[in-house]
């Protein structure tokens, strides 16, 4: 089973920029999605965002797109998300994972529930 640790997570104000970073060890995630999530009101975790395995297909929550970006080093077993114009309502946990299923080529109707294996969490902080 893959182990995942997140890092990167920190205070920043406003309008600042985090790049967290997963890096996955025990078992290749070459072949799995990966995303990351957060807490939200009325549900354990949402995604923010999702990469296929291949770096092919991307998906963003709402309140992510055009701020954050997603990406994966498979030679690194390591995935990013690049936060950029930071926000007092993304201050959270965030918390990165594996598909339960490798090969996955579209992330079309993924859900939280298709992911697995997480991390411990890197908290984000944005004081306004």
């Amino acid at each position: 089973q893959v182990q995942l640790v997140e890092s990167g997570g920190g205070l920043v104000q406003a309008g600042g920029s985090l790049r967290l970073s997963c890096a996955a060890s025990g078992h290749t995630f070459s072949g799995y999605a990966m995303g990351w999530f957060r807490p939200a009101p009325g549900k354990e975790r949402e995604s923010v965002a999702a990469i296929t395995w291949t770096s092919g297909k991307t998906s963003y929550a709402d309140s992510a797109k055009g701020r954050f970006t997603i990406s994966r080093d498979n030679a690194k077993n390591t995935v990013y998300l690049q936060m950029n114009n930071l926000k007092p309502e993304d201050t959270a946990a965030y918390y990165c994972a594996a598909d339960k299923r490798p090969w996955r080529t579209v992330l079309t109707g993924i859900s939280t529930a298709d992911f697995g294996s997480w991390g411990q969490g890197t908290q984000v902080t944005v004081s306004s």
